[in-house]
Formats: C-alpha cells, sequence, structure tokens
C-alpha cells in the first residue's frame, strides 16, 4: 500500500487527546474509506459521522470503538455532517437498535423528504438534472445498472434533531461550534472545535480530491456558487488542522482551501474556454473536460462518476451565467449555453 493510501488502515488512531480517527471501508468506491472521528466526553462517545450501513463497516466500528475501551452502545450521540450514505445510514443504524441520538443540519431535510418518499428510478431526480444537461446516453447507462424501484426509503430516515445556524454544542472539557457550509450537499456542516484547533471538515475540505458539488436529491440552484462562498467562510476562521472524511489529516485548512479556491478558478475558464470551442449543453461540456489528476477523459469514467463529472460541470457552467460570462437558453428541455 502506498503511503498516500496508509489512512485507511484499520483502527483507532489518536489525532488530540479524546479525538480518535477511525477509517471505515467503503464497497467498491474510488475513495476507499470513510473517517469518523470519536470524541471521549463524560456520556462516552461523540462521533463526528456514522459511515455507510455495511456489515464490514459495523465489524470496523466495533472492533476500533474496542480498542478504546467503548462499545456501540457508548455512542451518545451522532453528529452527521451531510446526508450522504456513507456519512449518516450507519447512523441510522446503530439508532434502530440503541436509540442513539442522531443529529443533522437543517438543509439536509429537502433531500431527506424525497429519499424517505417511494419512488422509481425514471423519477430520480438525478435523472432530471442529467435531462437539463442534456445527458441523454449517461440516462440510458444509469438505467440500465439500476435496479428496478430506485432508492431504498427503508435506509433513510429523518434525525433526532436538526442544527440551524451556527451552533455551540458544549461537551465535557470541549465545545464544538457547528458551522453550515453548503455546497457539496444544501445542509453540510463542518464542526470546530477552537480553542484544540481541529476541524472536522466532513467532505467539504479534503486533502487530496474536491468533493463533488450538488451531488443530492434536492439541489439549489447554484450549489458551487454556495460551495465557494462556504470555503471562504472556513478562510475566516482560524486556521486549524484538517480532519477530514476522506484522506489523511494534515496542518492547515487554509492552505487546502486556498488550493480548493484556485482549482474551481481554473475549473471555471476551462468551461468558459469549452463553451467558446463550441460545446453547447453541460453534457458536452464535461466531454471536452478531463476528470480526476491522472486527467481522465470522460468515457474513461464510470457511469456514476460519469454522472457527477455532468451535474458538477452544469454547476460551474451556471456560475459563469451569473458572473455573465456566459448566455443560456433551454432547447427541446435542455439547458444549451454560449459566449
Amino acid at each position: 500500500m502506498s503511503q498516500r493510501n496508509e489512512w485507511i488502515n484499520s483502527g483507532a488512531f489518536q489525532v488530540a487527546p479524546g479525538v480518535h480517527r477511525i477509517p471505515l471501508p467503503l464497497p467498491s468506491d474510488g475513495l476507499r474509506a470513510v473517517n469518523v472521528y470519536a470524541i471521549e466526553h463524560d456520556e462516552g462517545l461523540v462521533l463526528i459521522d456514522g459511515g455507510w450501513a455495511l456489515e464490514e463497516s459495523r465489524r470496523r466500528l466495533e472492533t476500533s470503538l474496542k480498542e478504546l475501551g467503548f462499545g456501540l452502545a457508548d455512542i451518545s450521540r451522532f453528529l452527521v455532517t451531510h446526508v450522504h450514505r456513507d456519512h449518516y445510514t450507519q447512523a441510522i443504524a446503530v439508532r434502530k437498535e440503541f436509540g442513539t441520538r442522531v443529529s443533522l443540519g437543517i438543509g439536509e431535510r429537502h433531500t431527506l423528504e424525497v429519499l424517505t418518499a417511494p419512488g422509481s428510478a425514471d423519477r430520480s431526480p438525478q435523472l432530471e438534472q442529467l435531462r437539463v444537461c442534456g445527458a441523454g446516453p449517461v440516462i440510458e447507462a444509469l438505467r440500465a445498472v439500476w435496479k428496478e424501484g430506485g432508492h431504498q426509503p427503508a435506509e433513510w430516515e429523518m434525525p433526532d434533531d436538526w442544527i440551524e445556524g451556527r451552533a455551540e454544542l458544549p461537551l465535557s472539557g470541549r465545545e464544538l461550534l457547528a458551522v453550515p457550509t453548503p455546497g457539496h450537499t444544501r445542509g453540510h456542516l463542518v464542526y470546530a472545535d477552537l480553542a484544540g484547533g481541529l476541524l472536522f471538515a466532513g467532505d467539504h475540505v479534503l486533502p487530496h480530491i474536491t468533493p463533488s458539488i450538488g451531488f443530492e436529491s434536492a439541489p439549489e440552484s447554484s450549489p458551487l456558487g454556495s460551495y465557494m462562498e462556504s470555503l471562504k467562510l472556513v478562510r475566516e476562521l482560524p486556521d486549524m488542522r484538517l480532519l477530514p472524511a476522506h484522506g489523511p489529516v494534515t496542518e492547515s485548512v487554509h492552505a487546502r482551501v486556498d488550493a480548493l479556491l484556485e482549482h474551481h478558478a481554473e475549473r471555471l475558464d476551462a468551461c468558459a474556454a469549452a463553451v467558446a470551442a463550441g460545446s453547447g449543453t453541460a453534457y458536452e461540456t464535461a466531454r471536452a473536460l478531463t476528470w480526476t489528476r491522472r486527467e481522465r477523459s470522460f468515457d474513461d469514467l464510470d457511469v456514476f462518476n460519469q454522472m457527477l463529472a455532468t451535474t458538477e460541470t452544469r454547476a460551474h457552467l451556471e456560475v459563469l451565467v451569473a458572473q455573465g460570462r456566459l448566455r443560456s437558453r433551454i432547447e427541446d428541455g435542455a439547458s444549451v449555453y454560449a459566449v
């Protein structure tokens, strides 16, 4: 295993006194693992994020907590950064067994209302987004791989409480500040331990990759605009150690935020250039760009990542329209962009 991937090794790793990073496995996922963070306090443990509700993930969590002298029943509360299944669903599964309190940002209510409603894949909000992107081939590929019936509502439930706005969350010997950071999802939160110099960043700031933008069932109108504003908001906080959901702990949130803002500025320029060269829809523009650190072509991505690439490209194009750098019109149900 390369040094870059050592962060996925199983176990409980102390990152600060009373704070432990626990990587949990993800199935067939390029991210490989998701970090949850266990914080010791007088009532047992508070966990930042819960992982994906999978048998292997549960076993890994139980084993790692045992290293610390705790069990699942000792978790008093999950503070979840956002509603994506690799962060939220295991918290719900543990709650069903132990009655554990689960907290989530109020902005995720929109998505959970969609996810808890029955529906078929043909009515999936992701497919409607792809139609607006002019991504017919991606829609057909998704239909071929998705099971009949679409998502599984039983995996999704509402939290016990919603966190609204900036909220102080006192723990014994520690205080967390919940800060709304919409963009990756509408209700994404980061949790800052200002006194301890720690930022539990979820997917908002990742050390090696750029998080997907607006991949959710009820996205806002300008997820990239919100994401960049949220990055600037975090940049205004004191610099802290970055405790990400995917990747190793690093020493400076500010340094990574600066790199992410620069990346998106470059990506906006690349999208504008692709439209100027003749790309019309978000799908056509995504096909004109390269993807990942390896600069892969669109056709080399699997269908899930083609979907992410297409919707993220649309988010960039909409920011360019808001900036006055592009114009858009609706043609046959799809947004078409021009200089």
